[in-house]
């Protein structure tokens, strides 16, 4: 049986990977594969937001370094509404350095990411040493490793050979990486399961004028096989009613996923 046709607990009992375990535990548990990408400028409404969204989502995708009123409280404050609501918290850094330099940023500096978030991720482009940088300081605090395979923006260069060797790099380091952002799922080798996760997903929308391209639930995890589907304006755009559309997408996540499985 291919490994997208079994049920999230299923694959938390199989996983070699303790975040990705514990992660498929929770989806399984609450009933959704949906994270929110929460792109505010404001410590207030990052907040907000995330305490709105909580008890739907799965994840939490933050771009700290876009707040700019951060600082420590905020930190604390999201470390609360995790535990209150059950999802963890990725943020989405897209280390893209050395192997020595992805140690400070990922360990020090302001935001001391890898004291709070409970999952990160990078580009290969620099080699394999970004991921041993990273995971020097991660893996000892029970973190996880996404690595960007594929971008969901029109004229993204990860493609092809680019993908394959991301896919190789993440096999070698499997304790560490737990999965890929991508738009589909790229590996259903026996005994293997990296978890897919998917940007651009949109109910209303096909794209903006930025070049972001949008698909439905029902493609991504349907078709695709993506585990994941990240979604942000689409929920707290202007004149949105958050709450209303975090369990619009979680039931459509949902109801993709289950139509897959049966």
């Amino acid at each position: 049986m291919s490994i997208i046709k079994k049920s999230y607990g299923e694959r938390a009992k199989l996983s070699t990977n303790d975040l990705s375990k514990k992660m498929f535990d929770l989806m399984e548990k609450k009933q959704t594969n949906l994270s929110v990408a929460v792109d505010v400028t404001k410590k207030r409404e990052l907040i907000e937001i995330a305490d709105k969204v909580g008890p739907y989502i799965c994840l939490l995708k933050t771009h700290i370094d876009i707040v700019e009123d951060f600082d420590n409280d905020l930190v604390e404050q999201l470390k609360r509404l995790a535990k209150k609501h059950n999802f963890l918290i990725f943020e989405d850094r897209k280390f893209a350095d050395i192997g020595s330099t992805v140690q400070l940023q990922y360990s020090s500096g302001v935001y001391k990411i890898a004291s709070w978030a409970d999952i990160t991720n990078a580009h290969p482009i620099p080699g394999e040493g970004i991921i041993t940088g990273l995971k020097s300081i991660g893996l000892p605090l029970n973190r996880g490793l996404l690595l960007l395979a594929e971008m969901s923006s029109a004229g993204s260069l990860a493609t092809g050979s680019y993908t394959d060797a991301t896919i190789s790099m993440a096999r070698r380091h499997k304790d560490f990486v737990m999965g890929f952002v991508a738009g589909r799922r790229l590996s259903d080798r026996e005994g293997e399961d990296f978890i897919t996760m998917s940007p651009g997903v949109g109910l209303d929308d096909k794209g903006d004028s930025m070049g972001q391209q949008y698909r439905t639930p029902k493609e991504v995890i349907g078709a695709c096989g993506s585990d994941v589907i990240i979604v942000g304006r689409g929920i707290y755009g202007k004149g949105k009613d958050v709450v209303k559309e975090a369990k619009r997408y979680r039931d459509a996540g949902w109801a993709a996923y289950l139509g897959r499985i049966e």
